[in-house]
């Protein structure tokens, strides 16, 4: 595939996810949506509760770097009808990842990246 892609930590480089495990990209709220993720994308047990932004009313798990312990995304456990689609997957904040395009050798913001159109129901 031409869109190949690794995901990397904005603060430590260590590899989170790839593009063959994407779901979905959300350009708004700035989010990738992965349905699998490297050991190196770690939570603790415990839920936390969106109190603003697109988490709100959300509970989570929020997803952290092993390497550098720094909040990378997050995994909803129980949302709003609009977000219900992505309760039990891996979203990654783009603007704390960096992706590493394999076909051009270069590495670029998540955020400016377009990844081909994907449909979480399928």
């Amino acid at each position: 595939p031409n869109d190949c892609a690794t995901f990397h930590c904005c603060g430590c480089w260590t590899v989170l996810g790839d593009s063959l495990r994407l779901c979905a990209q959300k350009q708004r709220p700035g989010i990738l949506v992965c349905f699998k993720v490297t050991k190196d994308v770690v939570w603790k047990d415990s839920l936390l509760v969106g109190l603003e932004g697109i988490l709100l009313g959300c509970t989570y798990l929020a997803l952290s770097c092993r390497s550098c312990d720094m909040v990378v995304g997050f995994s909803l456990y129980s949302s709003a009808r609009d977000l219900a689609q992505l309760r039990g997957l891996f979203c990654f904040f783009t603007d704390r990842i960096v992706c590493y395009l394999l076909k051009k050798k270069t590495i670029i913001k998540a955020s400016k990246v377009n990844f081909p159109a994907t449909d979480l129901h399928e």
